[in-house]
């Protein structure tokens, strides 16, 4: 796979995906081309095969020579690291980039579940993103097309909810595990202006991009934000546009520091993803539709996703990859954290 200069990029202000490789891009002085709107007419001016799902991004590259549609951020950010080596999001050192790699995952993987609760759980939040959403694909439609476009959004991501797992039950707990969570990061950002350290790794954008639509767009979780964590606001600005920054390798910190500096996010992982994981690949083994388990002490039941499982094999890949005793110093700070259940026995 190779590059085209520059990348076209097509997506929408209202994906935190989209918003995380924007910024990344920025970031990395990679050469890019966004446009926003419908990601179909988009791949529609390639004359490429649609990708199965079309998720924003989605993202043009030569493959063979020929132009193909990607959309997983994540192979399309280890890519780039191979292309463009210079000012790279992924630690050298094998260990904290494991330690990244789960990082990306969570915020990809779980911190979405904040931003999709939050968006279409409460009514002001609802009406706010069934309202500005539609004229994000298309600013110049006429009032009539609106509502129709306001209605349809709307009603379809509510019903979907239950896929993510968000409904009265569980509501409690994405909150809860929200309000932790910036409390958390509000700690790290206390000690670094990174999770890694003096520069940003491919976990702080899988996790700004989520921030970009829960402190930035959403008016209940960014109300919450304020309260309780001003230097998350703060950093969430900053990191929009990072190309000014000139990172050095002793930027990174060393695996003894970030085993203090990010404990208990990890121990957040565990306690809340995890579970769900390991729920959610047991289901998808036994070709079950959905699960249930017992998430923070209390019942939760969602749609099974075969990708998700792949996130918890591709995690044990990466793991694997390590020597033993990286391994080990990885095994011994899981065991601290309650993480030890991400790591599959072979």
């Amino acid at each position: 796979m190779k590059s085209l200069n520059p990348i076209p990029i097509g997506g929408v202000p209202g994906s935190p995906y989209t918003r995380k490789m924007v910024s990344l891009m920025r970031y990395r002085r990679i050469p890019y081309a966004i446009e926003w709107g419908d990601p179909r007419e988009f791949i529609k001016k390639f004359d490429v095969e649609e990708p199965k799902p079309v998720l924003l991004p989605v993202m043009i590259f030569d493959v063979d020579g020929e132009k193909k549609a990607i959309t997983d951020s994540t192979p399309i950010i280890h890519h780039l690291e191979n292309e463009f080596p210079a000012r790279g999001v992924i630690p050298p050192d094998p260990k904290l980039a494991f330690l990244n790699y789960v990082l990306e995952d969570f915020g990809d993987e779980w911190v979405t579940k904040y931003m999709f609760h939050y968006r279409w759980h409460f009514e002001k939040d609802v009406d706010k993103a069934g309202t500005i959403l539609p004229f994000l694909h298309n600013v110049s439609l006429d009032d009539k097309e609106h509502r129709v476009f306001k209605n349809n959004v709307s009603d379809w991501q509510i019903s979907r909810l239950w896929v993510i797992g968000s409904n009265e039950k569980t509501a409690p707990i994405i909150e809860a595990s929200y309000k932790r969570f910036l409390k958390q990061f509000e700690q790290c950002l206390r000690l670094k202006p990174f999770l890694l350290g003096s520069r940003p790794s491919s976990a702080d954008y899988a996790i700004y991009g989520q921030l970009t639509q829960l402190i930035g767009f959403d008016p209940t979780s960014r109300a919450i934000a304020h309260d309780i964590s001003p230097r998350v606001i703060s950093w969430l600005d900053l990191m929009e546009d990072m190309s000014g920054l000139e990172p050095k390798d002793s930027d990174w910190i060393s695996f003894v520091e970030v085993q203090n500096t990010l404990s208990d996010i990890f121990k957040e992982i565990g306690r809340v993803y995890l579970p769900a994981l390991l729920a959610n690949a047991q289901a998808v083994a036994n070709k079950e539709q959905t699960w249930t388990t017992q998430i923070d002490g209390a019942k939760w039941e969602q749609r099974s996703f075969p990708y998700q499982a792949k996130c918890l094999n591709w995690i044990n890949e990466e793991f694997h990859n390590l020597n033993k005793n990286a391994q080990q110093q990885i095994m011994n700070f899981f065991n601290k954290t309650g993480c030890e259940g991400l790591i599959i026995k072979e």
